[in-house]
């Protein structure tokens, strides 16, 4: 059991790592940003609660006090998420971003322990000071900042918005079934971005091209990566996600899907001719080793500080780290 969980994180980690790539041939073919996660999010939503309607239409039942849960969901964990990291990557190659975007269990640690009030193992720490100092090898900061400006914040705060999908995933009990609430977040961040992405202006015949990313790399058709995106890297990634998750420990199987990082920046040199400097390289080994430092110390949770009451479980520690993204 546990080996099958993990080869369904791992494959699902390589499944999430398309998203990048395939997002990139969607810019060159026309779309925007804010169009490319519409489709994505309206197109796997629909497809989910299409499947689910018929092989589990239980899950899609919502209960009536966990509709503002569920709103803030879509907002926050796929909305946000989404759209920040897919609008960042028309700034930034697809591994810096990701590199920035897996920043996230370091501001949950944050905030679970000044907000949260929760005492954490001093190597949850260490691992925050090493990923900040490798934060600052990946953008270069001696040489003023190499990297675009705007496509930094874009990343951090899909960081952020990330952070707060790990922290409402330990909001919800046996009276949200995961699936349901991946569909509707799906759905409901493709109702939210409507205003932003307006469909209607989309250019479809978009879709009907053959493209290569701007700089280079393999020539696609734009609907085949499309499809790629839709069926692999979110409906596929999110189902072996979380499948996996419930074989495996929340940190065990948040620290598979930070592989992540390191299978976009591959797919994103294999199909994008995209490449990491030797700084990004260390800067982001140092990144994600302390990111993995720090949710595994945290997700072992600790005493709560003077004062403040004590959590009910690791996970209401703050790190219920199943997946997040994008």
């Amino acid at each position: 059991m546990r080996y099958t969980g993990l080869a369904m994180a791992l494959v699902s980690a390589w499944c999430f790592a398309f998203s990048g790539p395939m997002a990139k041939y969607l810019n060159a073919a026309g779309l925007a940003p804010m169009e490319a996660v519409w489709v994505r999010m309206a197109g796997a939503g629909l497809l989910m609660v299409a499947v689910l309607a018929v092989l589990k239409p239980s899950a899609l039942r919502i209960p009536r006090s966990r509709l503002p849960f569920f709103g803030l969901y879509a907002v926050v964990a796929v909305a946000g998420v989404q759209s920040l990291y897919f609008a960042a990557l028309t700034r930034l190659p697809v591994g810096i971003a990701l590199l920035l975007e897996y920043m996230a269990p370091v501001m949950v640690v944050v905030w679970v322990r000044f907000v949260r009030r929760i005492r954490l193992p001093r190597s949850a720490y260490l691992g925050a000071v090493t990923a900040v100092v490798g934060l600052g090898i990946v953008v270069e900061v001696w040489d003023g900042l190499r990297l675009d400006a705007l496509g930094l914040l874009l990343a951090l705060v899909a960081g952020a918005c990330c952070a707060g999908y790990f922290l409402m995933s330990d909001s919800f009990g046996d009276d949200v079934d995961p699936l349901g609430l991946i569909a509707w977040g799906m759905l409901g961040a493709a109702v939210v971005l409507v205003p932003f992405a307006r469909p209607w202006s989309i250019p479809w015949e978009a879709f009907t091209r053959s493209v290569a990313p701007e700089g280079g790399g393999l020539t696609l058709p734009a609907f085949g990566a499309y499809l790629w995106m839709v069926l692999v890297a979110t409906v596929a990634a999110y189902i072996l996600g979380v499948n996996a998750v419930r074989r495996l420990s929340a940190a065990v199987g948040a620290t598979v899907a930070s592989l992540e990082v390191i299978g976009g920046a591959v797919v994103a040199w294999a199909l994008v001719g995209e490449a990491l400097g030797a700084f990004q390289i260390i800067g982001g080994l140092l990144v994600l080793s302390g990111a993995l430092l720090a949710q595994t110390a945290a997700s072992r949770g600790g005493a709560p500080a003077t004062g403040s009451a004590a959590p009910q479980s690791s996970a209401e520690a703050g790190l219920a780290l199943d997946r997040a993204q994008t």
